[in-house]
């Protein structure tokens, strides 16, 4: 199977093998297109299931925002509410109307909340699964799209169960799962997995293992978007993003040995200035370091924004990336190589006369 790294070396390649004015039009379309892939999530249950702030919880928003979806709220339109994510527009949380709002049949609710233009579907419940959650799920098979059965608020039964005296976390949890499977079991869901949640508590649970599940059932195309949509405080989260970046460098380096070649005064500078600026943007929210992203998770951890922030060391952890900045960047970093390189020539030079 041909990697990711493999495919976007190649599609640089092929750019290179046109004109300069051509090739750059590639590789700037091949870089737009994997910045822009459309990923469309589709959420529904009843009302009061957790869906809303589920779809915070996934975009990184606390349910107090202004952009959030709003929460504690009876449910009572029809239609479908899109949440694009606040740092990828191109990633969309579609909060559908609970099937019990309605009173089509699974087949027409599909068809009337548009299921084609959904990637997949998350069915969530607060306790167990219903009758019109196993309908919906088996009219989606029918229909090639894949479903996810997530099991939310499991915080709260935690809590409410950790008032008896012979309580177990993993003996509850256990307990919560099978019911859910065995309810979807009698309702003729065969070999269902549900995904224990609390939107709260996203690094807690099956939160993880849902994340895996989708990006490994999505299309290669999707994943990165997913991956790039996907809460940062997770390792192997800001490992994967890592190696996203350094693919799409590729790109990047191809574009701006393709300009350089044009005999334009200055054209080189400006066009490396504004990919530097537009990658570093990307960078800075892509592992959740710029300011927005700092005070989120300062409200989620209880760790001061001021000592968060005096952990980062780079400036380019700003709120804006500006041209001005990058040149100030780049400056300094060249100063301290002529620096080292100037060290190093002493060094050598009192090396020889010493021999």
């Amino acid at each position: 199977m041909t990697s990711d790294s493999d495919k976007t070396l190649t599609a640089m390649k092929n750019a290179m093998g046109s004109s300069s004015d051509v090739a750059a039009a590639r590789i700037r379309e091949y870089l737009e297109s994997k910045n822009n892939v459309l990923l469309n999530i589709a959420i529904t249950g009843e009302s009061g299931s957790g869906k809303s702030s589920f779809v915070n919880a996934f975009r990184d928003v606390e349910d107090d925002s202004e952009d959030a979806a709003p929460t504690g709220v009876v449910e009572t339109t029809l239609e479908v509410k899109e949440y694009p994510h606040p740092n990828y527009p191109n990633i969309i949380f579609s909060d559908l109307p609970g099937i019990g709002t309605t009173k089509f049949p699974a087949k027409k609710y599909l068809k009337r909340v548009g299921f084609k233009k959904f990637d997949f579907f998350i069915i969530i419940s607060a306790d167990r699964f219903r009758e019109n959650d196993a309908k919906l799920a088996k009219e989606i098979k029918k229909m090639g799209k894949n479903f996810y059965f997530v099991r939310s608020k499991v915080d709260h039964n935690l809590r409410d169960e950790q008032r008896k005296k012979d309580f177990s976390q993993e003996k509850t949890l256990t307990q919560i799962r099978d019911d859910c499977v065995k309810s979807l079991k009698d309702q003729g869901v065969e070999s269902p997995q549900v995904f224990l949640v609390s939107s709260h508590d996203i690094h807690l649970y099956d939160f993880p293992l849902l994340r895996e599940t989708l990006e490994r059932d999505l299309p290669e195309h999707k994943r990165d978007a997913l991956l790039l949509s996907s809460p940062y405080i997770f390792p192997d989260i800001i490992e994967k993003k890592k190696k996203v970046f350094m693919r799409q460098i590729w790109g990047l380096t191809a574009l701006s040995g393709v300009v350089a070649a044009v005999p334009v005064p200055g054209l080189s500078v400006g066009v490396d200035l504004a990919l530097l600026v537009g990658a570093v943007t990307r960078y800075v929210t892509g592992f959740g370091l710029n300011v927005a992203s700092l005070k989120r998770t300062a409200s989620r951890t209880g760790i001061p924004y001021d000592e968060l922030k005096a952990v980062l060391t780079s400036q380019l952890a700003a709120e804006h990336i500006t041209h001005d900045l990058i040149m100030k960047v780049v400056l300094q970093v060249s100063s301290r190589a002529a620096l080292m390189i100037k060290i190093l020539r002493v060094n050598v030079d009192s090396a020889r006369r010493q021999k």
